[in-house]
């Protein structure tokens, strides 16, 4: 059976989760081809790999000429898969990831090829899309044209999709989120705690990844003022320039009188790196908003370091996760007395987390096989 993987993100947790499950689709017999811009910094073994769509390119320093470069590699990175697909007669496509970007200008085709019996499907991370980008219509629009051509929408907790109008042809399938690998750390946790300054028997609380918004650092850094006896490591890049840049969290840690205790790392963290920043933590920070829903990678890396997380968020796979399996202390969102009671429980009562027992449930073969069962062997 062959598969066409269309993943245009190069690098972070939609590039990782991707790799992942081509890689694992791979071993159990798929043929699959991989289409990737050329920065994508994965290269599972056993796969077709493509790096023939457009990296994101965020260096213009306008707002304006950033969003015509965004607006220009999105429909380019659409078409060029459309090319592959026609030249080379694939009849299954599988997103990494749904995107709902200027779908009103792309999806026609591609509803054009499912007609002709091209069948898509998605992962789908973010089952709710309240990130609204232009006015309310046309996200809405975006959002229902972005579903238009899918068949098939993979998602890692049972939910009712946002889907803009109702979508008869398309099916949900809920699939586990597999754990991540990360090479062993090349320094012990004395030699690591040593290079960041920070003190031996500290309690250290990581918030790895993007640095953005919901990830509420803001109401950390007020609750570090109550827990003296905590520090903080923040390793990771802005999102976007349309989140608080990390100047503005150094800031308020300055103003809080917690600046001594924070520890700031913010570039693109090498794989080789992570290792180290996870086993010189005591906990992994995921104090998310109300707003988030989704699976976490960050939690499937602490799962692979055995390190308890502190999180919080509303309703979705990362609650289920957290509660079923003890892998940590979860929160009332967006509340910063549910904060500083949960770092100190964190810190005072560790939880016993299961994590043999969420690996055993959370493989990636367990994630392609029902992939290949409901995508690619089901005729329906």
């Amino acid at each position: 059976m062959r598969l066409l993987y269309y993943a245009p993100a190069g690098h972070g947790g939609l590039a990782d989760y991707a790799a992942e499950q081509a890689g694992a689709l791979a071993r159990l017999g798929i043929e699959v081809q991989m289409l990737v811009p050329t920065n994508f910094e994965q290269r599972p073994h056993g796969l077709d790999i493509r790096p023939t769509l457009l990296p994101s390119d965020g260096s213009a320093k306008s707002v304006l000429r950033r969003r015509l470069q965004f607006g220009r590699r999105v429909l380019e990175n659409v078409r060029r898969m459309r090319k592959v697909v026609l030249r080379e007669e694939h009849t299954h496509v599988l997103f990494g990831a749904f995107s709902e970007y200027l779908a009103p200008l792309w999806s026609g085709k591609l509803r054009r090829l499912a007609a002709k019996g091209v069948v898509f499907g998605s992962i789908i991370h973010d089952p709710v899309r309240d990130f609204v980008l232009g006015p309310k219509w046309w996200h809405n629009w975006s959002i229902a044209c972005g579903y238009s051509f899918l068949r098939e929408a993979f998602v890692h907790e049972a939910v009712k999709l946002d889907t803009g109008r109702p979508m008869p042809q398309l099916r949900t399938t809920v699939i586990p989120h597999g754990t991540y690998a990360f090479p062993a750390p090349n320094e012990n946790r004395e030699e690591i705690r040593r290079r960041l300054q920070l003190p031996e028997n500290a309690k250290v609380m990581l918030s790895f990844g993007h640095i953005r918004d919901g990830k509420n650092l803001d109401l950390v850094l007020h609750a570090m003022k109550q827990v003296e006896d905590i520090h903080l490591v923040v390793a990771g890049r802005p999102q976007s320039s349309r989140q608080k840049q990390p100047h503005f969290y150094q800031r308020l840690a300055t103003d809080l009188g917690v600046a001594d205790r924070c520890r700031w790392i913010i570039n693109f963290i090498p794989e080789g790196e992570v290792g180290n920043l996870f086993v010189a933590s005591d906990i992994v920070l995921l104090a998310y908003g109300h707003g988030f829903r989704s699976a976490s990678g960050v939690l499937n890396a602490a799962v692979f370091f055995r390190k308890p997380c502190l999180a919080s968020g509303g309703s979705g796979n990362l609650r289920t996760m957290i509660q079923k399996y003890d892998l940590g202390t979860w929160l009332e969102p967006d509340n910063i007395d549910s904060l500083i009671t949960g770092i100190r429980q964190a810190v005072y009562e560790p939880p016993s987390p299961r994590w043999d027992a969420y690996e055993a449930a959370h493989s990636w073969e367990a994630n392609a096989a029902i992939v290949i069962k409901t995508f690619l062997e089901d005729g329906r």
